[in-house]
């Protein structure tokens, strides 16, 4: 079965085809109400870690590292993934992060992990 995931930016008003939207960031987004945000569930619990997050600091040259030291984190972190995959089980999951950068961010990380245990 494959997954459905999409990734948004929290601060991007909520959309039906969003589906079950999930916050996977370990702090709550800056500026964004908890009735705003439309959350299905707020999954903080499979956000990297603070030091990678700190470590990683959203600097290019450090993503291919971050993704495998996220990947390794996440195998070892069983239970949020397993409550991840039943949402999963029921349609689009967008997860939702709050980095400005768009494109190399935990949230696109955590798709490319999952998509990759399809």
């Amino acid at each position: 079965m494959a997954f459905d995931i999409a990734v948004k930016r929290v601060y991007e008003p909520a959309e039906a085809s969003d589906g079950q939207r999930v916050l996977v960031d370990r702090l709550w987004p800056r500026g964004v109400s908890k009735e705003k945000a439309e959350l299905t569930l707020w999954l903080k619990e499979i956000a990297p870690s603070n030091d990678l997050r700190h470590w990683y600091n959203h600097v290019p040259e450090r993503w291919d590292e971050f993704r495998k030291r996220y990947a390794k984190e996440l195998d070892g972190n069983p239970e949020p993934l397993r409550e991840l995959g039943a949402l999963l089980e029921h349609g689009r999951v967008t997860l939702l992060f709050s980095s400005q950068e768009e494109r190399l961010n935990n949230a696109v990380a955590l798709a490319e992990y999952l998509k990759g245990k399809e």
